[in-house]
């Protein structure tokens, strides 16, 4: 029993090794926006996270040239809430409509064999 619990152990390990995120902190510029470009590795994921305050709107877009598994989330507690969800998209744009402030992550997955670029462009009201 002992060896099955370390070999599960060393599974659960190599799996969230294998899916894990760098999360990256969303840093706003003087003129309310935040872009980048990253790249997700194959079978790993990226994550943009920032909080966003009340009765914001944040324009959002994104571009990459391979299909991506694209979220945009907010956590209350053990709860995931998931205002935009998309499966195999390689660009979306819309508006991020805040009522209460969060912390807000856009995160991508890549399913694929090969990394896939991804160019990031939010902007907050107000700005031109």
């Amino acid at each position: 029993m002992h060896l099955l619990n370390t070999i599960t152990a060393f599974l659960l390990v190599a799996l969230s090794a294998t899916t894990r995120a760098e999360v990256i902190e969303i840093q706003w510029d003087s003129a309310g926006r935040f872009e980048r470009n990253l790249t997700v590795p194959p079978g790993k994921l990226a994550e943009l996270c920032g909080r966003i305050g009340r009765d914001t709107k944040v324009t959002w877009s994104f571009k990459s040239d391979q299909p991506l598994n694209f979220n945009i989330h907010y956590h209350e507690g053990e709860t995931v809430t998931y205002p935009v969800k998309q499966t195999g998209s390689t660009a979306a744009d819309g508006v991020l409509d805040v009522g209460q402030p969060q912390e807000y992550c856009w995160m991508w997955s890549n399913k694929g064999a090969v990394p896939a670029p991804v160019k990031v462009s939010l902007k907050q009201p107000g700005t031109p």
